[in-house]
């Protein structure tokens, strides 16, 4: 988990391909339509419980500090990714380019949007724990009875994976 931009989703399947695993994206359980309407909670957790219940392991990308209480008993560690800020944009705005071309463009369909989006994204080291925001994330580490592992900087995905395999085996 970590901060818009900081690379969990890219971490999550690549760690889950490296292992062999099944890879899930909160995403894919919080929206009902993509990133505009969500789902209800229980309506996710159920989800959520119905896809993991029936596997051993898998990889989870996401946050769901402040609606996924039921399912951290299944957590086995928690990857933390923290990417310096300037890093994380510039990701974003990457990644908005691929997804929706030209209309995050001045004058484009999706120009408002684009610029909200980013605004909310560079809030993140410095919001309260009422937003997703680096305090809200400390504040649920802090309550879970699973390791937390942070990996700092702008590494590259092996890297990470590296880090996290190792941390997986001393276990």
């Amino acid at each position: 988990m970590g901060a818009s931009g900081a690379g969990t989703s890219t971490l999550g399947k690549a760690l889950a391909d490296r292992l062999g695993v099944v890879f899930f994206d909160t995403d894919d359980y919080y929206w009902e339509e993509k990133f505009s309407v969500k789902r209800a909670i229980e309506t996710r957790l159920e989800m959520m419980r119905r896809d993991f219940m029936t596997r051993e392991d898998w990889v989870l990308s996401g946050a769901l500090s402040n609606w996924g209480t039921p399912l951290e008993p299944l957590f086995d560690i928690v990857v933390f990714l923290e990417v310096p800020r300037d890093v994380r944009l510039e990701r974003l705005v990457r990644r908005e380019r691929v997804r929706y071309g030209e209309a995050i463009l001045p004058g484009g369909s999706r120009y408002q949007e684009h610029l909200e989006f980013v605004a909310w994204a560079s809030r993140y080291e410095d919001g309260d724990v009422d937003v997703r925001s680096k305090k809200l994330h400390e504040t649920w580490f802090q309550r879970l009875e699973c390791p937390v592992l942070r990996i700092t900087g702008d590494m590259t995905v092996e890297e990470e994976v590296g880090l996290v395999l190792t941390e997986l085996q001393s276990k």
